[in-house]
């Protein structure tokens, strides 16, 4: 949706570049019709050939940073799974979660020991929309890089590509939000926007620096008023639902022609396309009405795809039984709606609804300032089933930021809650974390403290800002 957001101010963040990460393979899904070493062998008949996705393009070189082993004593603690431990324990070590539990939870003699007495601590919180490095801060128009409005359909493209690292909103979102992981996608010019980016949130020099180590790529779709507006104003298809529908089938249609054709030459949309048929690559689904979330269901079960979300779905509580069934997240705001006419029919109790009815809820930002508030976002849209009187655990409402995000992601089993073995991504509250007044004290990611609130010099800092009004301004 941001091609509706791009208006609204993007505060001038800050954020990272500082350390150099390196190495270490493995991205994120393949794709398409790859063959393990179609490279190689066309290499040895002495012919040219690109490299294959299975072969590693634009490959992760995240590397966790430096971690000791580290435990918090004495604090609330939210798995991110619904659950919670009073005078709880959570001990990292090798960048990994080693134990949560109660006060008894052994701690090693001669590892650092984080009172968190009157604290809290969650999972590191994880937004599944987010646009940073793609229409960074400051935002101008130069900077504008998250919408490729060319063409309806542009699955070709990939988000990744447009990422600046040193958007100084990734600091922003670290420090004032405790994000960890983040998904970046192209906007929503189009019915099909391209592929997503899925992130660390670490300071690096490059893209791939950040890079989600295993992370599977998601490709963006959109339906309603922004495609056919943007296609339609230019005397173009589509111009009407209808249209949205017609050029999405039609281009569904293709790609399986394309997966059925050994002969067909190589074509970087339709790679994705097959990538999406064949399980590879999730769909995150721009859509604010209820009666086109169920038609874009029906498409995907003609289609032979599955949806992992819907973004910006301000009617999903119409259809809560419906997105239950298909097993699929509602990402959405608290309270943000009525903008335009497909979202004039949302309600602040959204959320509750949806969580009463036994759907996924995923608390979304889709904003460089809104990132920075997850936790107050997600704790406006618990309040409103209060009010209601639908009465949501806390620990419940935590899971929307974390795991519910993480799973829509493709990346549950690897962070998103405090479980044995996951990646240390870590956030201790100075208060309760549903609290207007709380704010991140300490975040790790991977077990390397990223930034601590009581030390100055655990904070990033951009290239941009160097020399800035503001450097290492994390207010």
């Amino acid at each position: 949706m941001f091609a509706d957001k791009t208006r609204r101010a993007r505060a001038g963040l800050l954020a990272t570049l500082v350390g150099a990460l390196a190495l270490s393979a493995c991205a994120t899904t393949g794709s398409a019709g790859d063959t393990a070493s179609a490279s190689g062998a066309a290499k040895q008949e002495g012919k040219l050939a690109a490299k294959r996705e299975s072969e590693g393009v634009f490959p992760s070189t995240y590397k966790p940073f430096p971690n000791v082993a580290t435990a918090i004593r004495g604090a609330t603690v939210y798995d991110g799974k619904g659950g919670m431990i009073e005078n709880g324990v959570v001990f990292m070590s090798g960048g990994k979660i080693v134990a949560v539990g109660g006060p008894d939870t052994p701690i090693p003699a001669d590892i650092a020991v984080f009172d968190g007495a009157g604290k809290f601590v969650t999972p590191g919180i994880i937004d599944i929309h987010s646009h940073l490095g793609d229409y960074p801060s400051p935002g101008v128009d130069a900077h504008s890089d998250g919408n490729e409005a060319t063409a309806p359909t542009t699955p070709e493209v990939w988000a990744e590509h447009s990422v600046w690292p040193q958007d100084p909103g990734f600091a922003r979102a670290l420090a004032n939000g405790g994000i960890t992981a983040l998904q970046i996608l192209p906007g929503s010019a189009n019915l099909m926007g391209g592929r997503s980016a899925t992130l660390k949130n670490v300071p690096s020099r490059t893209m791939q620096g950040m890079k989600f180590p295993g992370a599977p790529y998601s490709m963006k779709m959109a339906c309603g008023e922004n495609p056919k507006r943007v296609y339609g104003s230019r005397g173009r298809m589509p111009s009407t639902r209808m249209g949205n529908l017609a050029v999405n089938r039609e281009t569904w249609l293709a790609a399986i022609d394309y997966a059925n054709n050994p002969e067909a030459k190589r074509d970087l949309g339709k790679e994705t396309l097959v990538g999406v048929l064949k399980g590879e690559i999730l769909i995150q689904n721009h859509c604010y009405r209820a009666d086109e979330m169920a038609l874009v269901l029906d498409m995907a079960k003609e289609m032979g795809y599955k949806v992992a979300a819907f973004h910006h779905a301000v009617e999903a509580y119409k259809i809560g039984d419906l997105l239950r069934e298909n097993d699929v997240c509602s990402a959405i705001w608290a309270d943000w709606y009525g903008f335009k006419m497909e979202s004039y029919d949302g309600i602040l109790e959204n959320a509750a609804f949806l969580q009463r009815e036994g759907a996924c809820v995923v608390i979304h930002s889709d904003d460089a300032n809104d990132i920075q508030r997850l936790n107050q976002e997600a704790a406006k849209a618990q309040a409103a089933g209060l009010r209601l009187g639908i009465d949501i655990p806390d620990a419940t409402v935590i899971q929307w930021i974390t795991w519910n995000a993480a799973k829509a992601m493709g990346i549950g089993d690897l962070t998103g809650s405090l479980e044995k073995g996951k990646m240390a991504d870590v956030v201790l509250w100075n208060g309760d974390p549903l609290s207007v007044y709380s704010r991140p004290e300490k975040v790790w990611i991977d077990g390397a403290l990223m930034f601590d609130a009581m030390n100055p010099k655990i904070r990033p800092v951009s290239d941009f800002e160097l020399g800035q009004p503001g450097e290492g301004d994390v207010k």
